[in-house]
């Protein structure tokens, strides 16, 4: 199956695997790279810098800044919030922007916020309203404000 594209999204790149679907008042900028078997909601922002991995689901209000990079079969939920300038201002840029990395399999709950220059580890999961601050080890439940670790997870 082709890429579906709604026709209200503003979509610039055309770096987008098979069958991907690309819901409306989604707004993806041309250097960005999208696998197959994606499911990018309404209301999301993609940037240049991002890669996104096969069998991703990008939930509404999502915004994917310059140098994030998401693994396969990754779940972002609601609104989930990602930094990537740790003293941001108005107008003043710095050299290079924080990354973030969304191993394969991670999932971050709805609501959740992700500082920028981090790692979520494979098969990893946020809390839904969870503020991470640190490194997410592979295979682990954090949770809260701050993210603290609740349990290791089993396949």
């Amino acid at each position: 199956m082709a890429v579906k594209i709604h026709p209200t999204a503003d979509v610039q790149t055309s770096n987008i695997g098979d069958d991907t679907l690309i819901w409306q008042y989604a707004v993806i900028l041309k250097g960005a790279t999208i696998g197959s078997n994606c499911n990018i909601n309404c209301h999301t922002f993609i940037e240049n810098d991002v890669t996104i991995g096969n069998n991703v689901t990008v939930k509404s209000g999502i915004y994917l800044w310059d140098g994030i990079t998401v693994g396969n079969d990754v779940f972002l939920g609601p609104n989930v919030t990602f930094t990537n300038d740790k003293y941001p201002r108005s107008k003043q840029y710095p050299e290079s922007f924080q990354r973030i990395t969304i191993e394969d399999g991670a999932s971050i709950g709805a609501g959740a916020i992700i500082l920028g220059g981090l790692t979520i580890g494979k098969k990893a999961m946020v809390g839904a309203g969870s503020v991470v601050t640190k490194d997410i080890p592979a295979e682990e439940l954090w949770m809260g404000n701050p993210a603290k670790f609740v349990k290791k997870l089993k396949d």
